[in-house]
């Protein structure tokens, strides 16, 4: 009967502790001093059950006693939105236009970013927020266009300052292995991912400082791990990520609190097949024919159809990520990283604990496992035996 009440009420704790820390990874309570006189009434209510009830009853009360503090743990501690302005890029779809328009609904002051405000998209932005929403016209790769938003932001904020700054836009227009990646497109992905967050956000430090603000940027897992054929938007994402957490350090005495969002795969813009055969199309079209005939076209097909069939296991539903980038402007003390999406976790346990070719397998099992290239092929070797 003892072993049968340990078990019970062992298996008890563990479900409180697992609930606990799943509400905890979502950012719904925090595991902090708060807890410690709950937890450490239940295990006097525990040892009185234990020593007077028998099982069943004493079990019932213990864990009507653990739901109640859960109902009861204390949620995260959300900053007043009143009078925040925020800097969102990257409107036109996905997660900044879903990010603008949650934060106008809560109040904040947003200027969103969009690279042309006559498409549907802004103006479906533009007729679904408040007038405190103001769309601007940015392309990342032109300082003229930063300089301008630059001015426009100042200028409306020069007296509070700017609360929060998020870094959305983000570009990738290829799926190919590094060879086989024109170094333009590498170029333009550090143009756009880097280079132009980099000046964007240099430029709004003064504003941000003042305020003692909040930079929330949208990176990827690919800036961490190395997933196949994607080593130009990848490259560009690792550097994003080293520049911010070098901000976080850096402004840490200014109070500017910084975060990183590293999403799992969402439906975004970037969705349409329609553009991917078109990108793998112009790839064929442009690569040096010793190339094509050492990797052979049917490679660089058989990437394009994975990937396409990778792309409907997207998750429609962006709220994880809207509510992590929320959680990085209003949250008194936020996290430093945000991993919104499922996966994500056994992701970066494998690649943190397990051998390279473990986490390499699984990278190719997840997401592209190309064939062999044509050159390294067994009839290959066979024909030019017989040559």
């Amino acid at each position: 009967m003892e072993r049968a009440e340990r078990w019970a009420y062992g298996a008890l704790w563990a479900a409180l502790g697992g609930s606990l820390v799943l509400r905890a990874a979502r950012r719904d309570v925090v595991l902090g001093r708060a807890l410690l006189v709950p937890l450490a009434l239940l295990a006097a209510l525990q040892s009185l059950c234990r020593a007077c009830l028998p099982l069943p009853l004493g079990l019932a009360l213990a864990a009507a006693a653990a739901c109640l503090l859960l109902r009861r743990a204390p949620p995260r501690r959300l900053l007043p939105v009143a009078g925040r302005a925020v800097l969102v890029t990257g409107c036109d779809s996905g997660f900044g236009q879903a990010t603008a328009r949650h934060l106008d609904a809560l109040g904040f002051r947003v200027f969103a970013s969009v690279l042309d405000p006559r498409s549907p998209g802004a103006q479906e932005l533009q007729k679904s927020c408040s007038p405190r929403l103001t769309l601007l016209q940015m392309d990342l790769t032109k300082p003229e266009d930063i300089q301008r938003v630059l001015q426009h932001v100042q200028a409306h904020t020069n007296s509070s300052g700017l609360w929060g700054l998020v870094n959305n836009a983000g570009f990738n227009d290829i799926i190919a292995d590094a060879e086989l990646s024109p170094l333009g497109n590498f170029r333009t992905c550090m143009e756009v991912n880097f280079f132009g967050s980099l000046e964007l956000t240099k430029g709004l430090l003064p504003l941000l400082r003042s305020a003692g603000g909040r930079i929330v940027t949208v990176s990827s897992p690919a800036g961490d791990l190395p997933f196949p054929c994607l080593a130009a938007y990848g490259a560009s994402k690792a550097a994003l990520s080293l520049l911010m957490d070098t901000f976080r350090s850096e402004l840490q005495p200014w109070g500017v609190k910084v975060s990183l969002i590293l999403p799992g795969y969402f439906k975004t813009g970037t969705c349409d097949p329609a553009f991917w055969n078109l990108q793998k199309q112009q790839l064929v079209a442009r690569l040096p024919q010793e190339l094509l005939q050492a990797y052979g076209e049917d490679y660089v097909e058989e990437i394009n159809r994975q990937f396409i069939q990778f792309m409907k296991v997207a998750v429609e539903d962006l709220s994880a990520v809207v509510n992590s980038i929320t959680d990085g402007l209003l949250a008194a003390n936020p996290a430093v990283r945000y991993y919104p999406g499922q996966g994500l976790g056994l992701m970066y346990f494998i690649h943190r604990y397990l051998p390279y070719f473990v986490r390499d397998l699984f990278l190719k099992g997840l997401f592209i496992n190309p064939k062999l290239p044509r050159a390294l092929r067994p009839e290959q070797h066979t024909a030019a035996k017989e040559a």
